[in-house]
């Protein structure tokens, strides 16, 4: 029977199909980071190592393949068709919609690289440009734009679309990705393929989202430190750990409407509020001029710089960062996806992906523009030893000490702080009612998941998360990323194959190309 049937639902169960095999995937990944954390951080590293040398070029041609699928949908003969019934309102407002996605999709993540990123393309600048030159300041500072911008959201909006579609318009009663493959799958063996995918989505999430939480973690424990004058211990590291996993734990349990969506509003306040403060008490002038500049210098070599391989000198900077970036954004789709699929319900696909693409890049492009113009300012005019920072302390300290050189250094480093606490909490909050929902059988895609599945998926991304804390290397961080986006490559393509399958049997009649023709007799006519 297909999941489409439209039969009687009964009361949400856990999937032990999908469940059980997810959880002892996680545990086996945990335990030998917490126990064997130097040996397993090289055998991850060496993986991502062989991946990234050998297909380096397949992610970049995936991501840019993701932006001109994007555009098709926005542009093409779909474009109009509506996720949801024909007089049925968005269910959420345009504010909240965007405080979701933005807070979910990026975390604190940016918060993260914000000031730290841009100095490690001034150590060492992409395309043979001279360290330390002004070319390699407007690089540094273009470069992050293009890891957060276009492509990224792209890679977000193409696989939401077909999940929204699942949804609101083939009446799905069902929150799994891999339902919305049917279209792309065969009859026989279907339910086989659609378990090994909903595994493989959990894992991907579970991937992308420890990242995070490997970078931030560090980022609030050094903050912390720096605010309170204390050392930077590992045990200050896992009470942070479970302290989120408190505020997590808590916010899943209240569930997506009354949790999630008023912490995503409170971040969005505070996010315009840290970069207002930045610009007027910071070089506001110099952040602005870097920005149009970078923007330009963005949009003119777009297409060089998401295909710059190094293939000649074989550097490893398209490996370490833009390879590193698309792979990153690849593993969190999963969780990314189902969640702006969710929340989507009566927006026409035209509005989903121009308003995850153009909401989503113009917040990230406003953040980390303003972050790190005013970490290059503190560099290039000798304020603050940025660079030196960076290569003796880590990137955790390059945040921390960059807001506290700010105008009431102490009052914004507690704002960032908090800030870096509920970002992580939306993006988490969401990751574990994503998976949970993956986990879930005869789940209605205006229903919630068991709680406790919710809570017990927080405290297991917590504790792949202490794992990677053991072995206190950034190198970890982006190896679990690269490894664990493997697989979203297939889905993705399924996905598309699925989507556009479904559009031409349901809309194909109504919106096929139709030829214009002038008869003779018209033509006669006209030219009397």
């Amino acid at each position: 029977m297909s999941d489409a049937d439209h039969h009687e639902i009964s009361e949400p169960a856990v999937d032990w199909a999908v469940f059980v095999p997810a959880v002892i995937i996680v545990l086996v990944c945990a335990i030998p980071l917490m126990i064997f954390p130097n040996s397993t951080a090289e055998a991850l590293g060496e993986g991502r190592k062989i991946i990234m040398s050998n297909f380096l070029w397949l992610y970049l041609l995936v991501a840019l393949a993701a932006f001109g699928f994007c555009m098709w949908l926005a542009f093409g003969r779909f474009a109009h068709v509506k996720l949801g019934a024909a007089d049925e309102p968005p269910e959420y407002s345009d504010a909240h919609w965007v405080a979701m996605m933005f807070t979910a999709a990026i975390g604190a993540a940016v918060l993260a690289w914000g000031f730290a990123e841009p100095i490690y393309y001034l150590q060492t600048p992409p395309l043979g440009i001279e360290v330390g030159s002004s070319t390699a300041f407007e690089w540094a500072h273009m470069y992050p734009l293009l890891h957060w911008g276009l492509v990224p959201w792209s890679i977000y909006a193409v696989p939401a679309v077909p999940i929204a579609y699942m949804l609101y318009v083939k009446r799905y009663p069902v929150l799994r990705i891999s339902s919305a493959c049917d279209g792309a799958l065969p009859i026989k063996g279907r339910n086989q393929i659609k378990t090994t995918i909903d595994i493989l989505i959990v894992l991907g999430i579970v991937g992308g989202v420890t990242t995070s939480l490997g970078l931030v973690v560090p980022l609030l424990s050094a903050m912390l430190s720096t605010l309170f004058g204390i050392e930077d211990s590992m045990m200050v590291k896992m009470s942070v750990l479970c302290m989120w996993t408190l505020l997590f734990g808590a916010s899943v349990y209240r569930g997506l409407k009354s949790g999630i969506k008023v912490l995503a509003d409170i971040n969005m306040a505070l996010v315009i509020l840290a970069v207002v403060f930045i610009l007027v008490a910071g070089p506001g002038v110099f952040i602005l001029d870097l920005t149009v500049n970078s923007v330009g210098l963005m949009f003119n070599n777009f297409i060089r710089a998401a295909t710059w391989t190094d293939p000649i000198n074989n550097g490893s900077f398209p490996e370490d960062w833009t390879g590193f970036y698309w792979a990153w954004w690849l593993a969190y789709t999963g969780m990314i996806a189902l969640f702006f699929g969710r929340i989507s319900r009566g927006r026409t696909i035209r509005q989903l992906v121009l308003g995850v693409i153009c909401w989503g890049c113009l917040g990230t492009w406003v953040v980390l523009a303003v972050m790190g113009g005013y970490s290059l300012y503190l560099e290039s005019n000798g304020i603050l030893d940025v660079s030196g920072i960076l290569s003796t302390q880590g990137m955790s300290y390059v945040n921390a000490l960059v807001v506290e050189s700010l105008p009431l250094g102490k009052l914004t480093l507690v704002v960032f702080t908090i800030l870096s606490v509920i970002f992580s909490a939306t993006t988490i909050d969401s990751s574990a009612y994503v998976i949970s929902s993956i986990c879930a059988k005869n789940l209605a895609s205006n229903a919630e998941p068991k709680r406790w599945s919710r809570v017990a998926w927080a405290v297991l991304l917590a504790l792949i998360t202490a794992g990677i804390l053991q072995s206190g290397a950034l190198d970890t961080v982006l190896s679990i990323t690269v490894l664990s986006s493997v697989p979203l490559i297939p889905i993705m393509i399924l996905l598309c194959v699925s989507l556009v399958r479904w559009l031409n049997k349901d809309f194909g009649h109504l919106v096929k190309p139709k030829e214009l023709t002038i008869s003779p007799e018209t033509l006669r006519s006209n030219n009397r």
